[in-house]
């Protein structure tokens, strides 16, 4: 559409009036909708331009409704705005180019070309917190005398089709097909939310759009970084880092898009998803050897940091974070081995263990003081903060100390605790569209105690290093900085997906035990 924009007209001006009341960062819209709008004009003029992209200018309006439509009000002519310019080129997003130190940065995907959409299963069923539930919720299908009511039919997905599995490349069944008494497809750890591993029953038939070369690559080395790289940033950290198949919303919830960053291009771990030459340069320029793991933990320790947000608000209004490259080998260093550290507490200690620079054991000070209870009548159907007490209660249960911090801890707008336990009560958080949905756990396990007592001593330990990674951020900005225009550019190839035919460990051995 940008392209075809920049063809059809020799200028475009955009009047961005914001209004996205389900963003990251909330706006106030000049009408009564959730969207956001902009005022778009487009100007062509009878002598040709020949092949070259349209000229575009945008400014932005900010406020209350009523004062962006006074300022508009008092538009007479173009030259009445401060227009900025914007991007060139036929593909390039209609916003305008920045000014400042921040602006000559790599953006991240620079650095790391390729990246893609997560996981979507168009379909709630097939992921729950409770892999006995998804054993629970199979076998109800099985039982329906219609699944296709139960399944909730898509157009990209029926229970009369057949599919190829995305791990042997084997056709698999229809699903109408299968006997009563099929056993149920392979559970998955899955990274649902940032901070929130859930289950999957991973199984091409069940989800739209599984993203079959993410499940190709996955593998004990792989690490994902997600983000907005194409939407606006909201407080909190920029990224977040999960050894798990990404769901599409894994980072905030909502507005998933190509936001996650595989580290590795291959399950061997053998292909870095780094530009070409970039880590030769990088090498030279800090006078010591750099590899993927390092530059991946360095800009984990710029992007998960609070302030990096904060600090760029403004810059970061033109989607797609940018990482200040340090020429400073010593801070280098130093933001490698904490942006490691945070990979593996992150991780809930699955990777970056071998650094050396890494957190010890799982551990924090919460404690459950009260257990919530393992009876079907009394499984917890709400949860509340007592900030004076610090203690979070859980049904009838009680953990403690949980700090203010720990509890309002948010990623853009997703605020985290509330979200683990909001799809862990009786009634369940997200959308119901199908019977299956209403299957649910009817016991509080010890497993979700412990489950919980991890996510919050995660949290604890991130909010513990917050200070160190102000203090790295603040280091690296105030210091000299390697421009984009110094390193190489990735080429067009770089930023599509990696042509994987083999079947993983996981696949052959789901191979072999159906054959």
């Amino acid at each position: 559409m940008r392209e075809a924009m920049r063809r059809t007209f020799d200028e475009l001006w955009i009047i961005d009036l914001e209004g996205d009341s389900l963003a990251a960062r909330k706006t106030e819209n000049v009408f009564a909708i959730r969207t956001a709008v902009a005022i778009a004009v487009g100007v062509r003029y009878a002598k040709p331009k020949g092949n070259s992209p349209g000229v575009t200018r945008y400014v932005r309006l900010t406020g209350t409704a009523e004062e962006k439509l006074s300022q508009l009000d008092a538009v007479r002519s173009f030259d009445d705005l401060e227009w900025q310019s914007c991007l060139e080129g036929w593909h390039e997003p209609l916003l305008p180019v920045g000014s400042g130190d921040y602006y000559a940065w790599p953006q991240v995907t620079d650095l790391f070309p390729w990246s893609i959409s997560g996981a979507q299963t168009k379909r709630n069923w097939v992921i729950g917190s409770d892999p006995e539930v998804l054993k629970r919720r199979w076998a109800a299908l099985m039982a329906s005398f219609d699944r296709a009511s139960p399944f909730r039919e898509t157009r990209d997905r029926r229970v009369s089709r057949t599919y190829t599995d995305f791990r042997t490349e084997r056709r698999l069944p229809a699903l109408e097909s299968l006997e009563a008494d099929a056993l149920c497809p392979p559970i998955e750890r899955y990274a649902f939310r940032s901070f929130d591993r859930q289950w999957l029953i991973a199984d091409s038939r069940l989800a739209d759009f599984i993203r079959p070369v993410l499940w190709q690559i996955d593998s004990k080395c792989q690490v994902y970084l997600t983000s907005l790289l194409t939407g606006v940033l909201g407080d909190g950290p920029a990224a977040m880092a999960t050894t798990s198949i990404p769901d599409l919303h894994h980072f905030r919830g909502s507005f998933g898009g190509k936001d996650a960053i595989p580290l590795w291009r291959d399950a061997d771990a053998s292909e870095p998803n780094v530009t070409v030459g970039l880590l030769a340069d990088l090498g030279k320029q800090l006078g010591c050897e750099v590899g993927p793991e390092d530059l991946f933990a360095y800009c984990y320790a710029l992007l998960a940091s609070p302030n990096y947000v904060e600090r760029f608000s403004e810059e970061l209004t033109i989607p797609g974070p940018r990482v200040p490259l340090t020429r400073d080998p010593t801070l280098f260093r130093q933001g490698a081995a904490l942006g490691a550290d945070l990979i593996h507490l992150h991780t809930y200690g699955e990777r970056f263990a071998e650094t050396g620079h890494v957190a010890k054991s799982l551990q924090g000070s919460a404690r459950c003081t009260r257990p919530v209870g393992e009876g079907r009548d009394d499984y917890p159907q709400g949860f509340d903060y007592d900030e004076w007490r610090r203690a979070l209660h859980v049904g009838a249960g009680e953990f403690g100390p949980v700090r203010p911090e720990v509890w309002q801890f948010s990623v853009s707008g997703f605020q985290v605790v509330k979200s683990w336990l909001g799809y862990r009560m009786r009634d369940g958080a997200g959308r119901r569209s199908s019977p299956l949905d209403e299957i649910r756990p009817t016991r509080w396990s010890a497993q979700f105690t412990l489950e919980l007592l991890e996510l919050l001593w995660v949290l604890e330990g991130t909010v513990e290093r917050w200070p160190a990674l102000e203090e790295l951020l603040d280091a690296v900005v105030a210091g000299e900085c390697i421009g984009a225009d110094e390193l190489p550019e990735p080429e067009a190839s770089e930023r599509e997906a990696p042509r994987v035919r083999r079947a993983s460990e996981k696949g052959e051995a789901y191979a072999q035990a159906n054959l």
